[in-house]
């Protein structure tokens, strides 16, 4: 399947959300507990997302799409990324949700390497990205990646859940600023 990535706009929000709630409720069922798979209402999930494509810096936030059919405009958004660049050469990945429909398919691999791609043709060295402790699934399809934990942890209050902070050293792009 032909995949295009580019950068997020307001434009996206809606099909972003139903990414992001599919996720949510189905990638996340038996993962994580109910009460915070039941707590992400389309209301929730809509102001988080319209919050960061408003506050994200213009490239920030990444789309996977791919064409409906050969004869079709129309898109389907299939994953999407949040990064940021920091200072110093470091950067994180802070978010990568995938449509489970398309799991396994090699959209969230392409989607995290553009995401990398992004941020080393920006100049970070290195990059963290925080994971739920009891996600098994994703934190294996991190490892895969090259990503290891670096022992820190946390609980966000928003969430009432440990996490884990996976780190990966990116390969350096001579190119500045460039956007998928």
């Amino acid at each position: 399947m032909p995949i295009r990535f580019r950068p997020a706009t307001m434009n996206d929000l809606e099909d972003i959300v139903a990414v992001f709630l599919l996720c949510w409720r189905e990638s996340y069922q038996g993962v994580l507990p109910q009460r915070l798979v039941d707590a992400m209402t389309d209301k929730e999930a809509s102001d988080l997302w319209t919050r960061v494509l408003r506050e994200s810096e213009p490239g920030d936030v990444i789309v996977a799409e791919s064409a409906e059919s050969a004869e079709s405009s129309a898109a389907t958004i299939l994953g999407v990324a949040r990064i940021a660049v920091g200072t110093g050469g470091q950067g994180s990945v802070h978010s990568l949700y995938v449509s489970p429909q398309t799991q396994g398919r090699g959209v969230g691999s392409q989607l995290l390497c553009t995401a990398c791609d992004v941020l080393s043709a920006s100049r970070v060295e290195t990059a963290g990205l925080w994971v739920f402790q009891d996600n098994a699934p994703s934190i294996a399809f991190y490892r895969h990646h090259g990503w290891l934990p670096d022992g820190q942890t946390r609980v966000q209050e928003a969430f009432g859940e440990p996490e884990i902070r996976l780190g990966k050293t990116l390969r350096a792009t001579a190119a500045k600023g460039a956007t998928p």
